[in-house]
């Protein structure tokens, strides 16, 4: 486990690194270790389903209040305003982003965050740390690096493209060695620390991490385009398709290393057209993982982001006819194949 966690640090030019047994233990032992009762966190939304249930359902319990602040647009003295009314005395414990944001690729000004953060807890305890946590599952490790703009604590699925084979189930959390020491500790007195064989399953992928991750670009780079002309597709969300004049991207260009493999894109004919065109497809597959060599589609409203409330999925942009798309390693041409056969019928 030593031996990955150390391998696994260079990657993000991170002094020290802590592995979980998956993404969301780290996720959850990395807020746990950070709060108490009566403080509050603040976070980006959308994001993975599972760690939006945490924050708004399971930290109640303990006292602990989430405030959403939204991921795509450019963070203004407004929203500052709105977050200090919601935290209503509260102390301000943890910042936690997701982006590029599960499941609509949204972006986040880490730059944005760290000043609001700043602003928020200037009449705080000058000693407490409160940490702007980064989960850069979409990009990472190779296509950005949130330590290098501000992050103190980097997240990973390392189910995902660390991953890669879709066999192993974890997670990672990277920084310097005393942010991440209560992390440590409290993972120990969790339990939810990775296996040896995972570890090693780990160390396998490594190997073989960036030429994964440049050929699934490679890959989604040119499926982006094809969805985009489509005319059975409404919207594509990419990176690579973010508008030169779109405040988002100047924060691409300077924050991203890359655009990764993951396209979220509507369909016509709302759910029973998104269900009809990944039932049609026989090369990709549906599962709500990503990040390995396989092509892999999902339905977030119905699937990795079925918990939220309607109203929520509307504003947020998970519509019924969103597919979110995990390009994978194999031909594009049989991509764009199998792409072209399901949407025949839309």
């Amino acid at each position: 486990m030593e031996i990955l966690e150390d391998r696994l640090a260079v990657w993000d030019n991170a002094e020290a690194c802590v592995s979980f047994a998956s993404g969301l233990a780290g996720i959850t032992t990395t807020i746990l270790a950070y709060t108490k009762p009566g403080d509050c966190i603040i976070y980006t939304e959308p994001l993975y389903g599972g760690t939006h249930h945490f924050l708004e359902h399971e930290l109640k319990k303990w006292d602990v209040h989430a405030i959403a602040i939204p991921a795509g647009v450019r963070l203004t003295s407004k929203h500052e305003k709105r977050v200090r009314e919601q935290m209503d005395g509260r102390a301000l414990a943890l910042a936690l982003v997701e982006t590029p944001a599960n499941p609509t690729n949204r972006l986040v000004d880490l730059a944005d965050i760290s000043n609001m953060i700043a602003h928020l807890t200037a009449d705080q305890d000058p000693k407490r740390r409160v940490p702007l946590c980064v989960d850069n599952t979409f990009l990472g490790p190779l296509f950005m690096h949130p330590l290098e703009h501000g992050a103190d604590i980097v997240l990973y699925s390392a189910t995902k493209f660390i991953g890669g084979h879709s066999d192993v189930v974890a997670g990672a959390a990277l920084g310097d060695a005393d942010v991440l020491m209560p992390i440590r500790t409290l993972r120990t007195f969790l339990g939810n620390m990775l296996s040896p064989m995972d570890g090693w399953l780990l160390m396998r992928s490594l190997e073989t991490l960036k030429m994964r991750m440049s050929i699934s670009q490679q890959n989604a780079r040119v499926v982006a385009q094809w969805l985009k002309d489509h005319p059975a597709v409404t919207h594509v969300h990419y990176l690579d398709l973010i508008p030169a004049n779109h405040p988002m991207r100047d924060v691409y260009d300077r924050q991203c290393l890359g655009s990764g493999s993951l396209i979220a894109f509507e369909v016509r004919g709302g759910e029973s057209g998104a269900f009809a065109c990944m039932d049609r497809m026989q090369l990709i597959k549906t599962a709500v993982s990503l990040g390995g060599t396989e092509s892999l589609v999902e339905h977030p409203a119905s699937m990795t982001h079925a918990g939220m409330s309607a109203e929520d999925k509307a504003r947020l942009g998970v519509t019924s006819g969103l597919i979110r798309f995990s390009v994978g390693v194999e031909c594009v041409d049989d991509i764009l194949a199998d792409l072209s056969n399901a949407l025949a019928h839309l």
